[in-house]
């Protein structure tokens, strides 16, 4: 089997690591930078914070984000359903898709 992977620096919260990943080292340190300003952003906050317990909280805050997407998406796609649905009756019946095969 050939390792794709591709070894990454990026640095979070002063800290480096190296990671080992499938994707380009410009969405690995895009991610890492939005780990890190999610980091700094808890820890600034005015309290004295453990860089751990920051850590913890933006891993929360960052999953409610993908959480609150997924549901967007899903929100979405629905939608566009219903859309198609909608409009399939108004199509000429050879663009319906009422073969089985939707358009």
């Amino acid at each position: 089997m050939i390792d794709n992977k591709m070894v990454v620096k990026v640095r979070i919260v002063g800290e480096e690591y190296t990671l080992r990943t499938e994707a380009s080292p410009e969405h690995t340190k895009s991610v890492a930078e939005h780990v890190d300003r999610t980091i700094r952003a808890i820890m600034g906050g005015g309290s004295t914070m453990e860089a751990q317990k920051a850590a913890i909280l933006a891993a929360l805050q960052i999953t409610d984000e993908l959480f609150r997407e997924r549901a967007a998406v899903d929100t979405m796609t629905a939608d566009i359903r219903q859309l198609a649905s909608d409009i399939r009756p108004l199509l000429p019946p050879a663009k319906r898709g009422e073969d089985g095969n939707p358009v």
